[in-house]
């Protein structure tokens, strides 16, 4: 606003202004100020007295040489012909007449072509102040006769200080966690930031306190945030999903937690690279410095593509747990080299991509081998047999793969769930899909019972399939290292094998 305040100060005014910017940044509160600055009893300046009766009268929305027009309620030609025919008399009290059009992108054509006269040939008593959330809605006829400005979104740390600064002034408590909260909900807008907060007053009876803005705002609790990667560091798989179904018990959005975790890694990169970013006065300052301690850049860079990449495809995924946890399995899978080995604990193991290709063997591409195969009772099928048979797919095909067939009688089909997928219980869907391939398979009615009994020493269709395809890696790697030309190049020019870029090819 320094070209503004400029001209103000010069008196080298334009007849026609246009300030552009998202909701809430203050397009129409400075349109106001400039309007004080004009008509302001000590003179034209940048720093209108606000003591004045013609300052208080703008203030108090009752200054009649000031015109306020919603163009989003007011878009017809007829509204504006009538405002145009008014701007011709001369002021009544003040120096200028002064017109603020809001929204003036939601005039219509035929508003916009009566304004466009008056832009060409204005009274020299008149200045206009046109605002807009959406500028390229504006016909370039009328841009091109106006001085345009935009109005950036604000910082959060300056929502912050106002924030604190109005809070002072009303003698209302609160506490620095949760006015962090709040300017970083506002999203740039200070008229946002102060509706939140006045939000989060009535929620608290008059305070504004870290744990009730979160749960007011439905904010992922940043422990979660911090306990994940923590686990992902430690490369601890189970304490993953374990804190993932922490998160479902409680009702949290994990597409918001992606968000928020993707924020969480965004500033553990400023903490490696311009730790001064970080104010003094951040409520998790000390937790941010020590775990950016124990992940590398590359980790940290690799993990927030993920988690972006993730909340772009949470929507695609079956459901929003699947979504949040498969993109927490993708970070434990494609950590960079030297980062600590996947627990044993971990559910999955997780392959690289591969620079490098083998060819299993004829034994891997056969079935498992039986010693690996789920046991079946005598007049029931072969569970993993059956299950190619059922042509399922994702949830009901996940669900399948993760349960042992307990019992079966003709009638009624019972299966029980590996603990470590419970979560899948709670995926109607996913039954009913697997109820209605059974009953297709059998040509009858079959009754499905599915309950969590599996214990870890059961081998569940998931652990085959996980089994079968480690062993074929280790084909696949033995394969590698016997190739007489990779033998070769190791012996004569000093090549090294990267183990991790191996992986078999598809089965066909």
């Amino acid at each position: 606003m320094r070209a503004l305040s400029n001209a103000l100060t010069q008196d080298r005014l334009h007849h026609a202004y246009l300030f552009t910017g998202t909701r809430g940044v203050g397009k129409t509160t400075i349109a106001r100020i400039f309007a004080k600055s004009l008509n302001c009893e000590q003179g034209i300046s940048a720093e209108p007295c606000g003591v004045c009766e013609t300052c208080r009268a703008i203030d108090a929305g009752r200054y009649i040489d000031l015109i306020e027009l919603d163009a989003a309620s007011n878009t017809g030609v007829d509204n504006m012909r009538e405002l145009l025919e008014n701007a011709l008399y001369a002021p009544t009290v003040g120096r200028y007449k002064v017109y603020i059009i809001d929204e003036v992108h939601m005039l219509s054509k035929g508003a916009f072509n009566a304004m466009l006269k008056t832009l060409e040939e204005p009274p020299g008593h008149v200045k206009f102040v046109l605002a807009t959330t959406d500028p390229q809605k504006v016909p370039v006829t009328v841009l091109s006769r106006c001085l345009q400005f935009n109005l950036k979104q604000l910082p959060p740390q300056l929502i912050l200080q106002h924030l604190h600064y109005v809070l002072e002034q009303e003698g209302v408590a609160s506490d620095a966690g949760g006015l962090v909260l709040l300017a970083r909900a506002a999203a740039g807008s200070m008229r946002d930031a102060l509706s939140l907060t006045d939000q989060a007053i009535a929620f608290a009876a008059g305070k504004v306190d870290e744990a009730v803005v979160r749960a007011m705002l439905g904010v992922i609790d940043q422990g979660y945030l911090f306990d994940l990667l923590e686990a992902l560091r430690a490369g601890d798989g189970a304490a993953l999903l374990s804190i993932a179904d922490q998160m479902q018990s409680r009702s949290l959005a994990f597409e918001a937690a992606l968000q928020d975790l993707a924020t969480l890694l965004h500033r553990l990169a400023l903490v490696q690279t311009v730790p001064q970013a970080i104010p003094e006065d951040e409520p998790e300052r000390a937790r941010l410095f020590e775990l950016a301690q124990q992940f590398s850049p590359e980790e940290v860079q690799l993990d927030y593509q993920i988690a972006i990449h993730g909340r772009n495809d949470i929507e695609l995924a079956p459901d929003e747990y699947a979504g949040f946890t498969m993109t927490l399995l993708r970070m434990l899978a494609f950590r960079p080299s030297g980062a600590p080995a996947v627990a044993r604990s971990a559910p999955v193991a997780a392959p690289r991509p591969a620079a490098v290709e083998a060819a299993p063997s004829r034994q891997l591409a056969a079935e498992p081998p039986a010693a690996t195969r789920p046991a079946t009772m005598e007049g029931t099928p072969d569970w993993l047999t059956l299950i190619g048979q059922l042509n399922l797919q994702a949830m009901a095909l996940e669900m399948a793969k993760n349960c042992v067939l307990s019992g079966f009688d003709g009638n009624s089909l019972m299966l029980a769930l590996s603990p470590s997928h419970k979560h899948l219980l709670t995926s109607k869907m996913a039954q009913d899909r697997l109820q209605a391939a059974l009953n297709d398979y059998y040509g009858r009615p079959v009754r499905l019972q599915v309950t969590v009994g599996a214990d870890a020493a059961s081998v569940t269709p998931a652990v085959v399939e996980q089994q079968a395809k480690q062993a074929r890696q280790q084909q696949a790697e033995e394969s590698i290292r016997q190739d007489p030309f990779v033998r070769e190049a190791q012996a004569q020019l000093g090549a090294q094998l990267i183990e991790t870029s191996i992986k078999p090819l598809q089965q066909q």
